[in-house]
């Protein structure tokens, strides 16, 4: 991408409109998670055949994120955000219009789809941001995320509690979203392909670097999605706490996670990018030590917040390392995003399947040793330290341009 000049404010106002984007996509995802019995229901699909349909966005998702960086380049990176964020929040809209089985797989492919295209694009340009500030906002770009989730996830609640219909609620909020994405997305840099660049390949097999990457990004949410679907399960079964009680651990959770992720940029800028995810694991360690050997429902909530605590900050850095790493980012952030989703996929079904055979404690033993794995790799996130090789220039002191 040419990287044009553009005055301190304007990338300032910049990181704003992006931090709006990323609350977007994360409220679709959390109006889409809170209609799912209402969508089974509606398209009358066992939960064997509903957990089938939810294995497609990530397919989808996975097949189509290599080609945002073609978009990208045709469009010009504002152009290009503005349309896939759009298709975006209206593939809310599919799931709950299915009425079978084979319907809601291919709407769920469309939703993940668009939903990895539009997740690749607004990565890209945060980095591209980041660079620019010279300093990390990464952390706090996917905190916002984290809370746009929150939102959506309390607004369907608020719906499903009143008895709205999901098609009503969904065409409500995918028309909000539309628009306040298209608004936010006014003000993002308009970075143009440079006029001897050549267009990246529609398809191609992501750099050694992004792979390297994503596999820390892997073991971060695997710990993540394991944490979300099976800790209220763990307190209940193992711990034979109350309902209450374990729903609780997992909100718990999901705030650390939102809190260190908006607070993150600062540990990350004082420290760097290494260092930061080192700690983290260790902090991510000795939560699921506390889970694993804690044997007690105090003590295991703790192991949890403190997991969230700990794998917080890791993917947004494994983003800003992948953007960093190579002379192509959408292609380099495609892969890591492809090998998270992935693991966010497995790691449900692998926890279930290990519990299955021997317990959920043994379980999150696994999850455990992958935490301390972050500790052992942090260093290929090295890219993502203040102290590298600027790809592109800091920002230019000119005087701000209107949009």
């Amino acid at each position: 991408m040419s990287t044009g000049t553009y005055g301190r404010r304007e990338v300032k106002r910049a990181r704003y409109a992006v931090a709006a984007v990323f609350a977007v996509h994360g409220s679709v995802t959390g109006s889409f998670a809170t209609r799912v019995p209402w969508i089974q229901d509606h398209a009358d699909v066992s939960a064997g055949q509903l957990g089938l349909a939810l294995a497609f966005p990530a397919l989808g998702a996975s097949l189509a994120m290599p080609l945002a960086g073609s978009v990208s380049h045709r469009f010009g990176a504002r152009t290009a955000l503005r349309g896939l964020l759009a298709l975006w929040t209206l593939a809310l809209i599919l799931p709950s219009l299915a009425p079978n089985l084979l319907t809601l797989c291919l709407a769920l492919f469309v939703y993940g789809a668009t939903a990895g295209m539009s997740d690749v694009a607004m990565n890209a340009l945060g980095v591209e941001i980041e660079n620019r500030l010279d300093k990390s906002i990464m952390s706090g770009l996917h905190g916002m995320w984290s809370a746009g989730a929150l939102i959506g996830s309390a607004a369907g609640t608020l719906a499903a509690h009143l008895g709205t219909d999901a098609r009503t609620h969904h065409l409500l909020a995918a028309m909000v979203l539309t628009v306040t994405g298209l608004v936010a997305c006014t003000w993002v840099l308009d970075l143009q392909p440079a006029e001897d660049e050549d267009p990246p390949p529609r398809f191609a097999l992501p750099p050694r670097s992004a792979l390297l990457i994503g596999a820390v990004g892997f073991c971060a949410v695997f710990a993540e999605g394991a944490s979300l679907d099976w800790s209220a399960v763990y307190l209940r079964d193992e711990l034979e706490t109350s309902a209450g009680l374990a729903a609780a651990c997992t909100t718990g959770f999901t705030l650390t996670m939102a809190l260190a992720r908006l607070a993150g940029d600062k540990v990350v800028d004082r420290f760097g990018a290494v260092r930061t995810v080192r700690v983290s694991g260790v902090l991510a360690t000795l939560g699921g030590l506390l889970v694993v050997v804690g044997g007690h429902p105090a003590v295991a909530m703790t192991g949890f917040a403190l997991m969230g605590l700990g794998i917080a900050v890791v993917v947004p850095l494994c983003f800003a390392a992948a953007g960093r790493a190579g002379s192509n980012p959408s292609l380099a952030i495609a892969g890591v995003a492809t090998i998270t989703y992935t693991s966010g996929l497995v790691a449900p079904s692998a926890i279930g399947g290990l519990a299955q055979a021997t317990s959920l404690v043994v379980s999150f033993g696994l999850v455990t040793l992958l935490a301390c794995c972050l500790v052992v790799f942090a260093r290929v996130l090295r890219a993502g330290d203040r102290n590298r090789p600027k790809i592109s220039p800091p920002v230019a002191e000119v005087p701000d341009r209107q949009s």
